[in-house]
C-alpha cells in the first residue's frame, strides 16, 4: 500500500502532515510512525501530525514524536497544521480547532507566517539553574554563554533524563541574552531525543521565563533559533501570562507517497 503525505516545516522544525479524516491511519502503530520519520529508512521528520475530524472544531490535530509515540502539544507543529488545513481547503485564515492541550485559535498572514495563540501560563518554578514551566509541553529553561558552542545533544540527554525529570523527561531550552528583547535559543527535545532546529513550546517558555525573571520587560519577545525567528507575544498579569501568541513561518515542502 501507498500512503499520500505532506512535509511542512517552521524554523527547521518538519513534520509528516498526513489527512486523516477518514480515521484509516493506525495510530497505534509505534514502528509505522517512527519509521516515517526515520531520515535514512523513511521520509524524515522531527514528527508525525494527523488532521482529523472534530465536531466542535474545525479540525483536530494528534501529534507524534519522531519516536513514534503520541505526545504533547507542538507549537511549530500546530502552526504547520494550520498551513497544511489551508492547503487542504478546511480553512481560510482563521480557524480553531482541538488539541491534546485544549483549543487554539491561529491566523494566517498574508505575508505566509502563522500565529497561533498557545495555552495561558499560570505556573512557572524557579531554581537555582533553572525555570521550569509547561506551555503544552514541560520546558527546562536555563541560561548561558557561549551557546553557539554548547554540545546541546550531550548537555540536554543529560538534563532531559536526570533527576527531576528522569524517564517522563523535559524538553531542555538554552538561551543567551542578545538585547533587550532578543534571545538566541537552542534546544533538546524529548521524543525526537536530539536537538532541533527550532521547537515552538520551548521559545515560548523561553520568552515568558525570560520575562518573568525580568531578563526583558517586552511583552514581544524575538527569539532566534537555528532554523531561523521566531516571536512570541503575551499579557503579563501579576504572575500570570495570558493572550499568548507564537508568530513565524510555517512552509509547505513537498508532497509524496511512500509504501507502508
Amino acid at each position: 500500500m501507498s500512503l499520500l503525505f505532506y512535509k511542512y516545516q517552521g524554523t527547521g522544525n518538519d513534520f509528516v502532515m498526513i489527512d486523516n479524516r477518514t480515521l484509516f491511519f493506525p495510530k497505534e502503530d509505534v514502528e509505522l510512525v517512527a519509521k516515517l520519520c526515520d531520515r535514512r529508512f523513511g521520509i524524515g521528520a522531527d514528527g508525525l501530525i494527523l488532521l482529523e475530524n472534530d465536531p466542535g472544531y474545525d479540525f483536530k490535530m494528534v501529534y507524534f514524536n519522531a519516536d513514534g509515540n503520541q505526545s504533547s502539544m507542538c507549537g511549530n507543529g500546530g502552526r504547520c497544521l494550520v498551513a497544511f488545513a489551508q492547503q487542504l481547503g478546511i480553512i481560510t485564515d482563521k480557524t480553531t480547532f482541538i488539541a491534546t492541550d485544549g483549543e487554539h485559535h491561529a491566523t494566517i498572514h498574508e505575508d505566509g507566517n502563522v500565529s497561533l495563540q498557545m495555552l495561558d501560563v499560570s505556573k512557572i518554578e524557579t531554581h537555582k539553574s533553572h525555570w521550569f514551566l509547561n506551555t503544552g509541553s514541560p520546558h527546562h529553561v536555563e541560561m548561558v554563554s557561549g551557546i553557539g558552542a554548547m554540545n546541546v545533544k550531550e548537555t540536554g540527554a543529560s538534563i532531559r533524563y536526570g533527576a527531576p525529570y528522569f524517564k517522563e523527561g523535559s524538553n531542555v531550552n538554552f538561551v543567551e541574552k542578545k538585547d533587550t528583547s532578543t534571545f538566541t535559543v537552542r534546544t533538546y527535545e524529548r521524543g525526537v531525543e536530539d536537538e532541533t532546529y527550532s521547537c515552538g513550546t520551548g521559545v515560548t517558555a523561553v520568552a515568558i521565563a525570560m520575562n518573568y525573571s525580568k531578563q526583558t520587560p517586552s511583552n514581544e519577545v524575538v527569539l532566534e533559533t537555528p532554523g531561523g525567528v521566531l516571536k512570541v507575544r503575551f499579557n503579563p498579569l501579576d504572575d500570570r501570562y495570558t493572550d499568548v501568541w507564537l508568530t513565524g513561518p510555517a512552509t509547505f515542502v513537498y508532497k509524496g507517497e511512500i509504501s507502508w
